[in-house]
């Protein structure tokens, strides 16, 4: 039987599908499903949850990818992953394809002294394709063809940026945090070119400048100062405040101080429906349309699910914008930045595409308003049935200061024949994506069109949809049971809750195909395959293992341009009758989990170190009670060196700390440090290649990749690997970071005795000469001094002509985890 569907969280949501297995029999369940992957910030990514609940003997997974313009890089990332699971785990590639096969083993799945499995979490593809600053790659299939733009090498357009932020009462507390930590960081980011203003607003608005001001050092500090005292009060008149925005670039456009070939912004958060001055939404959207006149682009982020989306999707969409849902959760302030990073960086205004008219018919939406970097746009459309041998293309658009027009080209035949090749692409899948984009866009031009118009544009989404079997806002599958059974199941096109737009996202649905590859990408073309088939006598997983391949056995899904989806699949012997009908679909609300599982490594306590001598009280007197020993803030293994541990602590620290330099080994580590609590408050690594940066902080570990962050808890299985950099972090919260030739780091939440991050460093002997750094001295000369006179637990260390004084102590060894080691080692303070 197929259930109602639950709507998800931010990018899955959930079907179930069971079906009654006879005792002792075998069932092969195929789950199927194709995926659009949107281009975000130089990525294209494939989330995969690998949920089977149980141990499954025969489990495999093929990721299939092929790009014709070249792959330029590939990772993997795992939530579950443990060092035996990486074993079951083979990635290969060449210049245009990639095949990353996950084949565990039944031993392999076992968690520690269970049976139960570790298989629960999300495993991560991410990729891109290489670029040059032509006019994109045209791909040819079956009569139809798709247009990648995204050009590399363009200059940034300079920009003037409007910040509207809701200060009411509801965004009290962690929101309003999590607000003013996300502005700080937007602020900092902000170019020298740009030119911003802020506006905060409750019951009435106040801007933070009269007039728009460049972003200089000295008025970004100001503006940080000032996001940090925002406070949480009073109403939501979001009419005034956006009205407030327009009229501070109006004004800034009249005076000139605007200056030519920028691009205007207004970007409004706000938690909540209006709830003063004027509240009616449809109003509201009138005023701020008329107001804007089509002269800059307003985005809308909605935090939480107190707001109306539907209302900020349409304020957007009318505006040359986008809405973005930001979610209440630990990382929101990263969710506000990574949108920020979206749309920071415009390259092309006004871009249009242009096809020879007597060569393709019916194109997908060909003019936008703006183009980002790390965005791709997507262009879809069919050829006509006298095509020529080539096809060719321009694209025109406006730089900072001038036109541009790109050209290209493709041949035909050879596009045929390219695509004909690899076994697990789905043939026809160009004209799918092609109606898939076409529906997409007239479900979003439905949001703004007039009532005459809307009805139009829905009996065309809605013919499109019934034709190519998609699950749509506007329809629903019925599954009709075998063997002549009553009743039937619904599937209908979940929805975040009751008062969201309806025209968000759909699925991708085909009634018949034999074939399991998965695909396209985002809109690019990957293949994933898995198949669980299950021991005799076992009923088949209540959480199947998710496994796109590009085109379904029977139900397909994608993932929209607009937010996430994932379609249901049903198993083969359950398919009698599939019937796609019209239908008004309620909305569904839900949220997702997914756990996490790992592998905790015990330390214990060494009896042959050094012990402090016990001393006894004479009578009638207590005992003082000695101090725990601590652990020290740093431990440094010395190469070369007859002494093998260095226990640093920081008595003297203003600022962020340079810990470690090392330009040929491309690794910075930074670091603030509070003397007062005696520990990290926060700890960043860089590296130059790949271009990554991990900031641990106690609360949590923030990896950035392209812009992008992601923020991964203490403590929770991590395994992601590129082919220069492996990131681990296992059930005990150790983080390692490491390569074949490189110094391998480590970061860990201690919570023992002198609680906080510590900094872990092994194979130091690859550092290089260069190595510099309040640490990294340690790895130049280092020359010990002979033990004093009159005590030989003191020696005199000497570093690039400084001296200083160690002291031969007892100290917790953090670097196996909790509770840690007791040590002796030479202790030293900076």
């Amino acid at each position: 039987m197929l259930s109602s569907p639950r709507a998800a969280g931010r990018k899955t949501e959930q079907f179930q599908v069971s079906v009654s297995v006879a005792p002792a029999a075998k069932v092969t369940f195929k789950l199927v499903y194709e995926e659009l992957l949107k281009r975000h910030l130089g990525a294209y990514e494939l989330l995969l949850k690998v949920q089977p609940q149980q141990l499954v003997k025969h489990l495999q997974m093929d990721i299939h990818i092929f790009e014709p313009q070249g792959i330029s890089f590939l990772e993997t990332e795992s939530t579950f992953m443990t060092n035996e699971l990486a074993d079951a785990l083979t990635v290969s590639q060449n210049k245009t394809k990639a095949h990353i096969q996950f084949k565990p083993m039944l031993s392999q799945q076992k968690s520690s002294g269970q049976q139960d499995t570790v298989l629960d979490g999300n495993f991560i593809v991410r990729y891109d394709v290489n670029r040059t600053s032509s006019g994109g790659s045209i791909q040819i299939e079956n009569g139809y063809f798709v247009h990648y733009f995204a050009p590399e090498g363009l200059p940034t357009i300079p920009k003037n940026v409007i910040f509207v932020i809701d200060k009411s009462s509801s965004m009290s507390g962690r929101k309003m945090q999590q607000t003013r930590e996300a502005l700080i960081k937007i602020l900092d980011d902000l170019s020298p070119n740009d030119q911003f203003n802020l506006i905060s607003f409750s019951g009435d608005a106040a801007q933070w400048k009269p007039l728009l001001v460049p972003a200089s050092a000295e008025n970004v500090n100001q503006a940080r100062s000032y996001a940090a005292g925002i406070q949480a009060h009073g109403g939501t008149d979001i009419n005034h405040a956006v009205l407030m925005a327009v009229q501070l670039l109006n004004s800034a456009k009249q005076e000139e101080l605007m200056p030519e070939g920028t691009v205007s912004l207004i970007i409004l958060l706000t938690d909540g429906d209006p709830t003063m001055g004027e509240t009616n939404p449809a109003r509201i959207q009138r005023n701020v349309k008329e107001a804007i006149d089509g002269q800059y682009s307003l985005f809308c982020l909605g935090f939480g699910f107190d707001v109306s989306y539907a209302f900020l999707e349409k304020l957007a969409l009318d505006n040359g914008g986008l809405a973005r849902r930001i979610y209440e959760d630990s990382d929101s302030a990263l969710q506000l930045q990574d949108f920020y990073q979206e749309v920071a960086n415009p390259l092309l205004t006004a871009v249009t595409f242009e096809y020879p008219s007597n060569v393709v018919e019916e194109v997908s939406q060909d003019n936008f308003r703006l183009l980002f970097k790390g965005s791709e746009i997507v262009v879809a459309g069919k050829l006509r049935d006298q095509s020529p041998d080539v096809l060719s293309a321009k694209v025109r658009g406006q730089l900072h200061m001038q036109n541009i027009t790109f050209q290209t080209e493709s041949r035909v035949a050879e596009q045929e024949k390219e695509f004909q090749s690899p076994k697990y692409i789905f043939h026809s899948f160009m004209e799918r994506l092609w109606a898939y984009l076409t529906i997409q866009q007239l479900l979003e031009q439905m949001v703004s069109a007039s009532a005459t118009e809307k009805q139009a544009l829905e009996t065309r989404a809605l013919n499109l949809s019934l034709h190519y079997c998609f699950v749509t806002p506007l329809t629903s599958m019925v599954v009709t049971k075998p063997d002549g059974r009553e009743g039937s199941e619904v599937a209908e096109k979940p929805m975040e809750t009751n008062r969201e737009n309806r025209h968000k996202n759909f699925y991708l649905g085909r009634p018949y195909s034999r074939l399991h590859t998965t695909g396209d990408r985002g809109f690019r073309l990957t293949g994933t395959s898995g198949k669980i088939a299950n021991d005799p006598g076992r009923a088949g997983p209540r959480g199947p293992l998710n496994s796109p391949r590009p085109y379904p056995d029977y139900l397909t899904a994608g993932e929209s341009v607009l937010p996430d989806m994932l379609a249901p699949s049903v198993p083969e012997r359950m398919i009698h009758g599939m019937d796609l009908r019209a239908k008004d679909v309620p909305a569904v609300a839900s949220d997702s989990i997914t756990g996490r599982l790992g592998e905790r490594k015990a330390s214990g306590s060494s009896t042959d170190l050094p012990q402090p001598a016990k001393t006894a009280s004479p009578p009638g007197t207590t005992a003082a009670v000695p101090a725990p020993i601590q652990a020290p803030p740093i431990i440094l293994t010395l190469p070369g060196q007859s002494v093998d541990r260095l226990c640093v602590d920081i008595k003297h620290s203003q600022g962020p700390m340079n810990l470690l330099s090392d330009p040929d080994q491309g690794i910075e580590v930074t670091a603030q440090y509070e003397t007062e609590r005696a520990q990290f408050s926060w700890i960043e690594v860089t590296f130059k290649n790949p271009q990554l940066q991990v900031r641990a902080s106690p609360e949590h570990v923030v990896v950035t990749r392209n812009r992008k962050n992601s923020a991964y808890k203490w403590k929770e299985t991590l395994f992601s690997v590129t082919p220069s950099l492996k990131m681990t972090m296992d059930e005990a919260g150790l983080l390692l970071l490491s390569s074949p030739d490189r110094v391998t780091i480590g970061l860990l939440p201690w919570d023992g005795p002198g609680e906080g991050l510590r900094l872990l460093l092994r194979d130091t002997d690859r550092f290089s000469s260069r190595v510099g750094g309040t640490l990294g001295q340690f790895y130049q000369d280092v020359l010990w001094g002979p033990p004093a006179a009159a005590d030989d637990s003191k020696r005199t260390l000497r570093v690039q002509g400084l001296d200083y004084s160690a002291t031969r102590l007892l100290k917790l060894d953090y670097q196996e985890g909790s509770p840690g080691t007791e040590i002796s080692c030479w202790s030293i303070e900076l």
